[in-house]
C-alpha cells in the first residue's frame, strides 16, 4: 500500500497558523516533535509508535514532552525515540531531568516506561512495519541528521536542518529513486552570513547543492523564515532550475 505523509508543522517559527517542525508518516511515526504535534488529536497521539528527531534544538522537540504527558495514561508501549547519541544525550541532561520536565524514561516505573530512547547511527535504517527509516548525517549548529523513508512503493527525504554539506546528497544519490524531497531553506539571500554562522540553507546555497542530486523529486521548501517566506521562495525559483519549487505548508498531506 502507499505511504501517508502529514505535515503537521514546518515554519521556522510560531505564530498563528504557523508551527513548527513535526511530520507523521502513516498513524504510528513522527519525524521531528516541534509545536506542531499539537495538531493532533489524544486518539492520534496515542497511536503514535516511533518518533525519529534530526537534531535537539527545541523547534523541532517541543512538543515531545507534552506529548508523553498527553498520552501517559493510553500507551501499552513505550514509544521509542530514536536519534543521535548526542542528541539523546541533550535530551536527557537538558529537557528530561526533572527540572525542565519529568524523566519519562522511568515513567510511569523502569520496567514500563512511557518513553524508550534508541540510539541511531547515521547510515542505519530501521524498518518499522513496512517502512524502512534511514538516518543520514547531515552540517548544522549541532549534531544533526536527515531521514530518508521508503516503503514499496514510495520514498521521500527530509534534511533536517542543516546548510551545505555533500554526505546527504551522497546518501540520496545512493539509492536508485526519490519521489519527494522536502529541505529547509531558513533564511533569504541576503542573510546569507547568519545562514553560514547558524548553519542553515539560504537559497543561493540550496541551489548549488541540489546540483549534487541524481533524482528528480519533487521538491518542497521547509523551515522558512516566518515573514520572509514569499521572497525565500521567489529566490529559490529563480535559481533552481532542475526542479520546480514548492513550499511546504502545515496542514499537506501527501501519498507516496
Amino acid at each position: 500500500g502507499s505511504m501517508d505523509l502529514r505535515i503537521l508543522g514546518c515554519s521556522g517559527g510560531i505564530g498563528a497558523n504557523m508551527c513548527t517542525t513535526s511530520l507523521m508518516v502513516d498513524d504510528d511515526i513522527l519525524i521531528d516533535g516541534g509545536t506542531g504535534l499539537s495538531e493532533l488529536s489524544l486518539d492520534e497521539m496515542s497511536r503514535l509508535r516511533h518518533i525519529f528527531v534530526t537534531h535537539s534544538h527545541l523547534d523541532h522537540i517541543a512538543g515531545i514532552p507534552m506529548l508523553l504527558d498527553s498520552v501517559f495514561e493510553e500507551l501499552d508501549q513505550p514509544l521509542v525515540l530514536h536519534a543521535r547519541a548526542e542528541t539523546i544525550q541533550v535530551l536527557r541532561e537538558h529537557i528530561f531531568n526533572w527540572q525542565v520536565w519529568p524523566d519519562f524514561s522511568c515513567l510511569p516505573s523502569e520496567d514500563k516506561p512511557v518513553l524508550q530512547f534508541e540510539v541511531m547511527q547515521p547510515g542505519e535504517r530501521i524498518k518499522v512495519g513496512n517502512r524502512s527509516v534511514e538516518m543520514i548525517a547531515v552540517n548544522h549548529a549541532v549534531p544533526a541528521a536527515g531521514y530518508r523513508v521508503q516503503n514499496g512503493v514510495g520514498s521521500f527525504a527530509f534534511s533536517g536542518d542543516t546548510t551545505s554539506n555533500d554526505g546527504f546528497w551522497h546518501a540520496l544519490n545512493q539509492h536508485d529513486g526519490l519521489d519527494m524531497l522536502i529541505v529547509e531553506s531558513a533564511f533569504p539571500d541576503e542573510e546569507r552570513d547568519l545562514s553560514r554562522k547558524a548553519r542553515h540553507y539560504c537559497p543561493e546555497l540550496l541551489a548549488t547543492d541540489l546540483k549534487k542530486l541524481k533524482h528528480r523529486p519533487r521538491l518542497f521548501l521547509t523551515h522558512l523564515k516566518p515573514g520572509s517566506e514569499e521572497v525565500i521562495i521567489d529566490q529559490c525559483r529563480s535559481q533552481i532550475e532542475s526542479l520546480p519549487v514548492q513550499r511546504l505548508c502545515g496542514g499537506d498531506r501527501f501519498k507516496l
